[in-house]
């Protein structure tokens, strides 16, 4: 089985390899396009127990890189690599194609300081608060975290002003 970094780390081509890909028609607005073509798509990667599906867009093409997408970043969300190996540097736009890995390693370190945010900035360098506005960039991260601390009874993140 491959490692999660490595995962992480294949374009879309080398990931759909590893991956269970199928594709269907999607349901909901969109007219005829939608509705008639399987351009829907759902991908998966068994070993990991870890699937995403996209059907947004009319073509199948956009919606596996989507898929896809969706489906590192559920990786990068779910599981942890210990001992952490902090990320090269401490930012990178949602929209790189190497954010899931930055992310992934820079929940590692979050997780191996026992989900603290203070004793996780220090280990990354950074002021807490300037890794509070890290998480908060990305909604469904800020999202994520907040079930995961509550869950485990811990404070929640304050979102910053």
């Amino acid at each position: 089985m491959m490692e999660r970094d490595d995962i992480l780390r294949l374009d879309d081509a080398g990931l759909s390899a590893v991956c269970e890909l199928e594709f269907f028609k999607g349901t909901g607005p969109g007219g005829q396009k939608r509705n008639k073509t399987s351009s829907a798509v759902r991908v998966s990667l068994p070993a990991w127990n870890v699937t995403a599906t996209d059907c947004t867009e009319r073509s199948q093409t956009r919606n596996r890189a989507n898929a896809l997408r969706k489906l590192r970043l559920e990786l990068a969300m779910t599981r942890r690599i210990s001992p952490a190996q902090a990320p090269g540097r401490m930012s990178c736009a949602l929209t790189s194609s190497g954010y899931p890995l930055w992310l992934a390693r820079v929940l590692d370190v979050f997780g191996e300081n026992a989900s603290d945010p203070r004793r996780t900035a220090a280990q990354l360098g950074i002021s807490t608060s300037s890794l509070i506005k890290t998480f908060y960039r990305d909604p469904l991260l800020w999202q994520r975290l907040q079930q995961e601390l509550s869950r485990q009874g811990l404070p929640l993140l304050r979102a910053p002003k």
